[in-house]
């Protein structure tokens, strides 16, 4: 017997029942509690597409073998329309999510309450369709998401072109799964590599054993620079396509020889990829008190990922208005942040359900290997004869990288925050909130490849070697289908991020203003 067909109507009962179903093609998918906890990619790279036809987004992401494992939880069909199906907008996006009581029951749990625009006017600039998240009021008594919290607000996108988005994108991706691009180069791509982080690790010796200790500091921050570029590609499954060899080396070379957490990387990653520059639910995007790249931060938004408020409080206030000044001095000590969100996420997943396919051991082998990494880092670090000298190996081998961090963010942080709602297709949202740096063959070695990330946001799994082939198919393509392809060179990329950080900072500016302007007003109003 062939699977019953359900209205769109039973699935949305379902999902307000507590089940979480996911719209591949015309199936549904029905992800048990056990497998939401154990995806390798985290519950929120499933959570953000409850309700919705996640085919083009699980495509990127997954294998073949995947996608056949996906197939045995199908439990429904659904009538597509000509124009696609007609997507919910997920609990989690409206604040509501799944938690056990104290019995251990699943129940719904309001964690954010909503914040529509303000104004009436329909635009791409300020669409009805974007729902922003802010702190619970402390007297909602709603006991759960209801039908009208699933519907997505009006929106000013064609069903037509998204329907017509999606078809192109499968068309894409199928040249490049024609032209080989997912075979993995490990002579000519990886092999190169592997040389340079010899050379640079062995220099890095070399170095500390005469004594030149800060230079020794400067080659272990290249090594550390390029090696992320790597342990990148094992975190998308992009070398060996197999999930427990990538983890292992991705352990080995992000864990033990760097100090971070490549399962919180994954984590934190899937997400970015999932919703780029949703300030909301981006992670890559929220960096109060340091930045905000949208007024919309100075609201003091609820943030999906980390589960907490991003206040826009006295701290931010200071520095928001000087973010554009303080970009290249805070990017330089990024790396330490890393550190920060890596062991919170280890803290945080410490009793967590095991991860699928890992069990438990990806949580210890991560604990031992960064434990590992202390144990030789502290012991370079005492033996440089003095605490000033120490203090500067820290500071030269964890600001060596910085340039990394400065480019990531380069792609993303001059595009669009304005989300156009669940109705927009993978391919345009991935277009319009990514950005590519545009550079010589010559040194592309410098920025790792990375710097096409408009082809990567696409093909997530592509090796990474492979995406400047992969690129010209996809400009080839948007230019054909009239589609904006993004880039810039690094230095006018550069620009136009300082630019976007000073226009925040002017705004911040102004809401300062007005606030001290009406404290100012109270205070001589209770005087009189």
């Amino acid at each position: 017997m062939g699977k019953p067909i359900w209205t769109r109507d039973q699935v949305a009962q379902r999902i307000l029942a507590g089940e979480t179903l996911i719209i591949l093609q015309s199936k549904v998918i029905r992800v048990p509690p056990s497998w939401l906890s154990a995806h390798p990619g985290g519950s929120l790279a499933i959570l953000h597409f409850v309700g919705r036809n996640a085919t083009d987004e699980v495509d990127a992401f997954h294998s073949e073998e995947a996608l056949r494992r996906i197939r045995g939880y199908e439990v429904a069909e659904v009538e597509i329309g000509e124009h696609g199906w007609e997507p919910f907008l997920p609990p989690v996006m409206s604040g509501w999510v799944r938690q056990g009581d104290k019995g251990g029951t699943m129940q719904w749990h309001r964690e954010a309450t909503t914040l529509r625009p303000l104004t009436e006017e329909l635009s791409e600039t300020s669409p009805h369709s974007q729902i922003l998240l802010v702190r619970r009021g402390e007297l909602e008594t709603q006991p759960g998401p209801t039908l009208e919290t699933l519907q997505p607000g009006p929106s000013t996108l064609s069903p037509k072109v998204q329907a017509e988005h999606s078809r192109a994108y499968r068309e894409l991706h199928q040249q490049v799964i024609d032209a080989g691009l997912y075979k993995t180069r490990y002579i000519g791509g990886y092999g190169p590599e592997i040389v340079r982080y010899i050379t640079f690790v062995v220099l890095a010796v070399l170095f500390y054993c005469k004594s030149w200790f800060l230079t020794s500091a400067f080659f272990l921050g290249l090594y550390w620079h390029q090696v992320t570029f790597t342990v990148h590609d094992l975190g998308h499954l992009g070398v060996t396509h197999n999930w427990t060899i990538d983890r292992v080396i991705a352990i080995l070379l992000a864990d033990l020889s760097g100090g971070l957490s490549v399962g919180w990387w994954v984590d934190n990653h899937n997400v970015h990829h999932l919703v780029p520059n949703h300030p909301t639910h981006d992670p890559d995007i929220q960096h109060l008190p340091f930045f905000a790249i949208s007024p919309v931060f100075l609201t003091s938004l609820w943030s999906s990922y980390y589960k907490r408020v991003m206040a826009f409080d006295a701290v931010a206030k200071v520095l928001i208005t000087v973010q554009h000044r303080l970009f290249y001095v805070i990017m330089a000590l990024a790396r330490f942040n890393l550190y920060a969100n890596s062991y919170s996420f280890l803290v945080k997943t410490a009793f967590q359900p095991s991860r699928a396919k890992g069990g438990r051991w990806w949580w210890w082998s991560e604990v031992a290997c960064i434990g590992l990494f202390y144990c030789w880092y502290i012991r370079v670090l005492k033996s440089c004869g003095s605490w000033p000298m120490a203090l500067g190996y820290l500071l030269i081998s964890n600001v060596v990288p910085s340039p990394l961090h400065v480019q990531i963010v380069l792609s993303h942080f001059s595009r669009s925050t304005v989300d156009l709602g669940v109705k927009e297709s993978f391919l345009a949202r991935q277009l319009r909130t990514t950005v590519d740096v545009i550079c010589s063959p010559s040194i592309e070695w410098i920025h790792g490849g990375l710097h096409l990330q408009v082809t990567h946001h696409l093909f997530p799994r592509l090796p990474r070697h492979n995406l400047r082939a992969a690129s010209a198919i996809v400009k080839e393509y948007a230019e054909e289908q009239s589609l904006e392809y993004a880039e810039f060179g690094f230095f006018d990329g550069n620009k136009e991020v300082c630019g976007v950080l000073k226009q925040v900072a002017e705004q911040a500016k102004i809401v300062g203003m007005v606030a001290n302007a009406h404290i100012k007003e109270h205070l001589e109003g209770s005087l009189q």
